[in-house]
């Protein structure tokens, strides 16, 4: 059983003595959670060993789909396939930060790989400032955590800047309108991008203008034209792939001519779609951090679960038992992608029968974990419990 720990005092008082209070947003701090999960020294660097280790596999799995042109086996869009390559062998193409979901790593649970959220992951807010500044409110050592997300955003925003030393630092945030947990975490990213030297602004994406020739820019109500070397777009690649054609198009040629560095950069996709998990077990199989994943239900296996290859935050997910009949589900708006089938394992569990899962940061190397807690298929419902190490 998970060992938690109550803390009474809220970590908004911190929050604002920071002068952080654009953090404590609507949709911030309501389902933080008065707990937080013990963990040992050693556990969290298990945690931290098993993402570093986790990310090398991704990596020769991402490079034997484009070895062999397995795109189609992780519904990778034609449209993208070109940008993918390109930003896959120039290193100014700079994975910014992911997140992989864990099972186990406490109570004796082996750590197993549930997904990798490589592309728009969020949580920023939640592990990398929020349970930091609850263990303060608390009057705990705010050292007593596995957690230097803020830190490492900032060290790989000067490697990025860095890696494209001729262009100048001038970087534009977007996230989709009405999306306000979108903006509090990038608005996160954006002050560590600050501190590494760059000049942010943000713009939502509607309002960002494209050209294959100019690049990324923006203008203001008195026609003034504002150019961006670099874009963060908290907007998945699939679906500016299948559903805006026209400005992939557009991307496309401003990636492959050089004319801006979009974040996270095109390659991410392989890592963030499902399907690469059913090719790090044929590259890996049985290795102890992977469970067995197949494009055909389990039938070797007592319970298997159903996953859209770009499916997110529980959505379309299917609990199957060995006569392949659901016996729990959610329903969600990616139904219309390819599945995979991955082994089912039980997520770690509190005294009220709460499943928990670890979100280990990635940003160069293993950062930051944090905890969400929820039913049997973790959902958009699921609350943030931070950590503490004991």
């Amino acid at each position: 059983m998970i060992k938690l720990k109550s803390l009474w005092k809220s970590p908004e008082n911190q929050i604002y003595a920071l002068g952080w209070q654009w953090m404590v947003g609507v949709d911030t701090l309501q389902y933080i959670t008065g707990d937080i999960v013990e963990i040992s020294e050693e556990e969290a660097n298990n945690y931290a060993q098993a993402a570093n280790e986790l990310y090398e596999m991704y990596v020769a799995a991402g490079q034997y789909v484009i070895d062999n042109h397995l795109f189609s086996q992780l519904a990778i869009p034609e449209n993208l396939i070109e940008t993918i390559k390109y930003s896959w062998e120039n290193e100014r193409h700079l994975h910014l930060y992911g997140r992989f979901d864990l099972s186990g790593g406490t109570d004796g649970m082996p750590i197993k790989l549930i997904e990798f959220n490589a592309d728009t992951a969020t949580c920023i807010p939640e592990t990398g400032v929020v349970q930091w500044a609850h263990l303060k409110a608390n009057g705990l050592d705010d050292t007593w955590q596995f957690n230097s997300l803020y830190d490492m955003l900032k060290a790989n925003f000067e490697r990025l800047k860095d890696l494209n030393a001729d262009l100048l630092p001038t970087l534009l945030i977007s996230t989709m309108k009405d999306y306000p947990e979108d903006e509090t975490n990038v608005q996160v990213l954006g002050e560590a991008a600050k501190e590494a030297g760059f000049e942010v602004a943000y713009c939502h994406v509607e309002d960002v203008q494209f050209s294959a020739e100019e690049g990324i820019y923006t203008h203001d109500h008195f026609d003034n034209f504002y150019h961006f070397n670099f874009w963060f777009k908290l907007v998945p690649w699939e679906y500016i792939a299948y559903d805006e054609p026209e400005l992939m198009d557009i991307l496309n040629k401003i990636v492959l001519n050089e004319k801006a560095i979009v974040l996270n950069p095109a390659y991410t996709l392989l890592f963030q779609s499902k399907g690469i998990l059913k090719i790090l077990w044929d590259l890996f199989p049985n290795h102890p951090l992977l469970l067995e994943t197949s494009d055909k239900p389990l039938k070797n296996k007592m319970y298997c679960v159903e996953k859209s290859l770009f499916g997110r935050e529980g959505a379309n997910i299917r609990i199957l038992n060995s006569g392949e009949e659901t016996v729990a589900e959610r329903d969600g708006d990616y139904a219309h992608y390819p599945k995979i089938y991955q082994d089912y394992v039980e997520f770690l569990r509190d005294y009220q029968g709460n499943c928990y899962q670890a979100g280990v940061f990635f940003a160069y190397e293993a950062a930051a974990v944090g905890f969400r807690r929820g039913g049997r298929i973790l959902d958009n419902t699921a609350q943030f419990v931070g950590h503490l190490i004991s």
